[in-house]
């Protein structure tokens, strides 16, 4: 009996969990629906008086969000495609080649990790513009090409992996290039798919940085366009929340249908937390 209220008090806590988790993503996509009057009426009303579908089509209009979403896409995929392959050969040549030093600078690698990613924003910025390349695509895409935290998930699954099955493609003749993509890559699968996801989700959410580096409108990804809806006459709250709506679902949709593979990559690279 002790273990039944036990489980039942668990599902609670899980329940509510899960609805302060919703409630958010439920609040924005029910004040893309409503009137501006009542997107700010106190007190708020749960469900719209009135669907306003159209709020989606006058949010399009109000910035050039095509635009906008090209840039977001060029940049989430170059950045993602950049960031994978520069991973995957750094961690396999972590976990499976030998060379001087290789534990040292491994170690420096993950003591960067301990540095917050804001503090390296101005040297960045200065770095870039040195080169040029501030309001550029290059600025939006190069500083995101490598992560040590990709590099130290993937070496963790390339580790998982026997050497005696790198010895023996070795003693047939198969070169390292030719070991990591035929044999390395398919085995680690689930944890470069995982990689992948989490780079998709990070890049296409990205807000900081793109504000930073572009002017040009035209080169804007879709989370700045987003300042659109805000002026010196105040926000509209009904169309902003219906921007973010068009914003946010893609990546919800991506991670409900390919979250298993997270759970996978995570636990296959034994990281716990």
């Amino acid at each position: 009996m002790k273990g039944f209220f036990k489980n039942i008090l668990l599902y609670m806590l899980l329940f509510l969990g899960g609805l302060f988790m919703v409630l958010p993503f439920y609040w924005m996509l029910v004040t893309s629906l409503k009137s501006a009057g009542e997107a700010i009426a106190i007190p708020p009303t749960w469900l719209p008086r009135n669907w306003l579908f159209s709020n989606y089509e006058k949010a399009l209009k109000v910035a050039p969000f095509a635009r906008y979403f090209l840039n977001s896409l060029l940049v989430t995929l170059t950045t993602t495609t950049g960031e994978l392959i520069t991973s995957i050969l750094a961690a396999f040549a972590f976990a499976k080649l030998k060379f001087w030093g290789k534990d040292v600078l491994f170690i420096i690698l993950l003591a960067t990790m301990m540095v917050p990613g804001e503090l390296m924003t101005i040297p960045n910025f200065v770095t870039l513009a040195s080169w040029d390349m501030i309001n550029t695509y290059w600025a939006l895409i190069i500083p995101w090409l490598a992560s040590v935290f990709s590099v130290f998930t993937l070496k963790q699954s390339f580790q998982s992996i026997p050497d005696q099955l790198y010895y023996a493609a070795k003693t047939d003749g198969a070169s390292d290039w030719r070991f990591l993509w035929e044999m390395m890559v398919p085995l680690s699968k689930s944890s470069i798919i995982a990689v992948m996801i989490l780079k998709v989700i990070g890049s296409w959410n990205s807000f900081m940085w793109p504000l930073i580096v572009t002017n040009d409108k035209a080169l804007r990804t879709l989370p700045v366009g987003l300042q659109a809806f805000t002026t010196e006459a105040g926000t509209q709250f009904e169309l902003l929340m219906a921007a973010s709506t068009l914003v946010v679902v893609p990546m919800v949709v991506i991670y409900l249908f390919l979250q298993k593979y997270i759970m996978q990559g995570i636990a296959s690279s034994g990281l716990k937390g």
